[in-house]
């Protein structure tokens, strides 16, 4: 019987330090990914900016572009290009089939609840979310939220109107994969384009 306590006793130290280091190894990525973010924006600015610029902007897969900043959390974050585990490993991912902030329809971005979108619970309608590109500054207001089935891809389509929309796995305190999405719908209330 001691033999199996021993051995449980081991076992959950192993998975303490696995998930520990998984823990550091994610934080490192996602500090790297907020420097990188940060240079981006800085070294993409050029002093004539226009509207062409703005609905011509793109990003690689996996590149680091803008950044999210939470007023309410003083918050920010990282935005990388995609939505696959890789990139929602690096930071905040945007849906690549999804226009930029600014471009005038809607805007997905998607990040975990227990690491990027750590306290998101803390959200409320009227909340603001800043978005920073190389182009300009873009501030919208929460005035809606849902939760959806996790396979749920409804809420992903033309709105007719600028609209950020931020995802995340629901109910935020839950072990595993999450059943559902938490989303975020937030409108423009202001703009400074560089």
């Amino acid at each position: 019987m001691k033999w199996l306590a021993n051995s449980l006793i081991v076992i959950g130290l192993g998975l303490l330090g696995y998930f520990g280091y998984s823990l550091y190894q994610q934080n490192q990525m996602q500090s790297v990914t907020m420097a990188e973010a940060k240079v981006a924006v800085q070294e993409l600015k050029t002093e004539n900016n226009d509207d062409d610029t703005i609905s011509s902007f793109s990003a690689d897969k996996h590149e680091a572009f803008g950044l999210l900043y939470i007023p309410k959390l003083d918050r920010s974050i990282g935005i990388v290009e995609g939505t696959d585990p890789d990139a929602l490993d690096k930071g905040v991912g945007h849906m690549s089939s999804t226009v930029f902030p600014g471009q005038g329809e809607q805007t997905i971005l998607s990040g975990h609840r227990d690491t990027v979108f750590k306290n998101f619970s803390q959200l409320e309608l009227g909340d603001t979310f800043v978005v920073t590109m190389p182009y300009g500054e873009f501030t919208y207001e929460i005035r809606e939220t849902e939760i959806v089935d996790a396979e749920d891809t409804s809420v992903v389509g033309q709105m007719g109107e600028e609209v950020l929309v931020v995802s995340t796995c629901y109910p935020f305190d839950y072990l595993g994969y999450a059943p559902e999405r938490f989303v975020f719908y937030a409108y423009p209330v202001d703009a400074t384009i560089y």
